[in-house]
């Protein structure tokens, strides 16, 4: 079983945001390290990354930290297009320093700004947590300005513990390369035309790919809980499919099943909407016994014999 994150990193001690591990501009480890404004041109454009104004014509500037980082360390070169945007965050397709990070494209996930975020009540994923800084639980509690500050904080940190934890174990999510305290860069799934598409849009060829889909995300989710990770809000618009393969993305709201009271109910409603989607495909199952099952044998992995694990 592959060691599982460890929920309370960068917590229990913070004092400021900090503390948290959030604030320093190297808080990752990429392959290697070594300038100004990053331009995100009109879609099929490619605007080169420059210190000079931008024309009206090339784009909208994005001057801040969060980008200039990124140029700054040598892992980008320039801004290729936008390839969506949510309510808490925004992604952007960016062409790669192939010698500093060995891909030609990356995928930089930026969360919007406090004032932009559609924050949920995060108190079920954050169960279990404990931070040990008073003035901060308070201002959690509360939903202060700072409050938000750390909180947008933790989801960002959550997400980056969850993808290495998940990368270094095989599971298939995003490559993480590089985060600041508001955007994670990571591999890209697509290619320069198209990105790949979330499952909800894909239509398998046949019940025979249906099913080798089902079964490769629930090898995932299995994976994932061996990991101690439980994603908690999977569904269709966060898996997407490439080349007859699937990718699971965004886990800002993963929890630790070791911690959190919730895991297994968020297990259960996981496995349930994957269920419900390929039951539309003619691909049976039993999702109530699915997740029983996957929660028992998570309950009981340090008696399974490494080579019995992962049945599916």
């Amino acid at each position: 079983m592959c060691d599982g994150h460890d929920s309370s990193i960068g917590i229990h001690n913070a004092t400021s945001l900090g503390g948290l591990g959030l604030a320093g501009p190297r808080a990752a480890h990429h392959a290697a390290p070594d300038g100004g404004g990053l331009f995100v041109p009109p879609v099929g454009d490619v605007a080169r990354c420059t210190n000079r104004p931008p024309t009206q014509r090339e784009g909208t500037l994005l001057h801040d930290d969060q980008l200039e980082h990124f140029l700054n360390e040598g892992l980008i070169t320039e801004i290729v297009r936008p390839i969506k945007s949510g309510k808490e965050a925004s992604v952007i397709l960016c062409r790669a320093n192939r010698r500093s990070t060995g891909e030609d494209l990356l995928a930089l996930k930026r969360f919007h700004p406090l004032d932009r975020r559609d924050f949920r009540d995060d108190g079920l994923y954050r169960d279990g947590e404990w931070i040990k800084e008073r003035r901060i639980r308070v201002a959690l509690e509360k939903k202060t300005r700072f409050g938000r500050e750390v909180q947008g904080g933790i989801w960002v940190n959550r997400e980056w513990e969850a993808l290495r934890t998940l990368w270094e174990a095989g599971a298939p999510v995003p490559r993480p390369i590089e985060r600041t305290e508001e955007a994670i860069l990571m591999t890209y799934i697509g290619d320069e035309d198209v990105a790949a598409p979330q499952l909800r849009s894909y239509e398998p060829d046949d019940l025979r790919e249906a099913e080798d889909l089902f079964g490769q995300l629930m090898r995932a989710v299995e994976l994932m809980l061996f990991c101690d990770v439980v994603h908690g809000d999977l569904s269709p618009y966060n898996v997407l499919v490439w080349n007859e393969r699937i990718t699971v993305i965004d886990l800002p709201q993963a929890v630790d099943p070791r911690r959190n009271r919730h895991a297994q109910a968020l297990l259960e409603r996981d496995i349930g909407t994957i269920c419900g989607h390929f039951d539309r495909y003619g691909v049976p199952s039993s999702p109530g016994d699915l997740a029983a099952d996957l929660w028992t044998g998570w309950t009981y992995a340090d008696l399974v014999p490494e080579d019995l694990r992962g049945s599916w």
